[in-house]
């Protein structure tokens, strides 16, 4: 997807506004600001940031279309991807956890300076946080399937909806949970990368275990 096609897949899927539009740039400018400090986004990523990043990220929305109520929860939330831009471009309130003290920083700016509301910001670990039960639990470079359900299971019920894009071995991923988790699992293909998919799962829970 080149930079053109990522901005036209924005337009055509969420009817961007001026001000949206504004949030995006500016969050884009606080990323490329912030990777003077600190390594936010790879740097042969930042000449493709809209494709890599903001649509990479953006395209989780639709499948969370039927999620309940409730936050959406963004685990090891690092740069804001895709916690930042889901928040943009939704209303639902998004809870991101992260737990490296420069990254928190970067975070709460970006939060201010776009003012962004119904963001809240949970520094720690996430297998100590305590939240409301999410609606929606994403995680983008996070940990492996396995220890990331194990860190994060105590966050969710069984309405949770699991958006956890995890490049091209999702479908490896995928199987290394099947003989000890349970639920509904499939794979989506990402609009970004052909070659990359989104694991996306409800109702999950450790086998053997009543929730």
């Amino acid at each position: 997807m080149t930079e053109e096609e990522a901005r036209a897949w924005l337009d055509t899927h969420f009817a961007v506004s001026r001000e949206t539009s504004a949030q995006l740039e500016g969050y884009i400018a606080l990323l490329f600001a912030g990777m003077a400090e600190q390594n936010l986004i790879a740097q042969s990523t930042r000449d493709h940031v809209w494709a890599r990043h903001i649509v990479d990220s953006a395209q989780l929305l639709p499948l969370a279309a039927g999620a309940g109520a409730g936050p959406w929860i963004d685990l090891g939330a690092g740069a804001g991807l895709p916690g930042i831009v889901i928040a943009i471009l939704a209303s639902r309130p998004v809870l991101l956890i992260e737990s490296r003290r420069k990254r928190i920083a970067f975070l709460q700016n970006v939060v201010d300076e776009l003012g962004l509301r119904h963001v809240s910001i949970i520094g720690g670990r996430v297998e100590t946080a305590v939240t409301p039960a999410a609606a929606v639990i994403s995680a983008r470079a996070y940990a492996p399937l396995p220890k990331l359900l194990e860190s994060a299971c105590h966050l969710a019920d069984k309405n949770t909806l699991w958006l956890l894009p995890k490049g091209r071995n999702a479908q490896i991923e995928l199987e290394t949970v099947r003989p000890t988790w349970q639920g509904a699992f499939h794979v989506e293909r990402s609009v970004t990368d052909p070659e990359s998919a989104i694991v996306v799962a409800q109702s999950v829970s450790r086998k053997g275990r009543t929730r």
